[in-house]
């Protein structure tokens, strides 16, 4: 276990942070940034819920050491939002009602802002793809489908 200095680009704001290699992305959010929308939830890279985006793609925080990440461009749920207006991801999920405990929420909008990047109008299939490493214990996932259509422009 060496400690090092690593250079983080979270958010659009860097970090410069003593860490030890053997710690997760999810834990150094988490615990040195202070950003707790990103979930612990299996720490096994079965659940989604600690899902963020690195350089525009998903991925599993709790699997992702964090030396891996460093110089690159990472975004949590936090970095959604912009100078106080909604992603319209955010907004639509709070709309229909998408989320239910809200848990796994944040790694679903991760997921689905990715996917509204690189394809602006999925397909019901697209969306089912692009949430299937997420998982929700409440909801059913209708209405997450739901908003995830209506924040891409779709019909709600």
């Amino acid at each position: 276990m060496i400690d090092q200095v690593q250079t983080l680009s979270v958010n659009g704001q860097k970090h410069h942070l003593v860490v030890s290699d053997h710690r997760t992305l999810l834990e150094v959010l988490r615990e040195d940034l202070r950003l707790t929308g990103t979930k612990h939830g299996c720490e096994l890279g079965e659940c989604g819920a600690c899902t963020v985006l690195v350089d525009g793609t998903p991925v599993l925080s709790c699997l992702t050491l964090i030396g891996s990440v460093a110089g690159r461009a990472i975004q949590t749920v936090e970095g959604l939002e912009s100078d106080g207006v909604l992603h319209p991801l955010q907004e639509s999920f709070a709309r229909l009602g998408a989320a239910q405990c809200g848990y796994c929420t944040p790694g679903m909008l991760m997921a689905a802002a990715a996917l509204l990047e690189s394809v602006p109008d999925p397909s019901t299939e697209e969306i089912r793809d692009a949430l299937s490493g997420n998982l929700c214990r409440c909801t059913g996932y209708a209405k997450i489908l739901e908003a995830v259509r209506q924040a891409a422009g779709g019909a709600p």
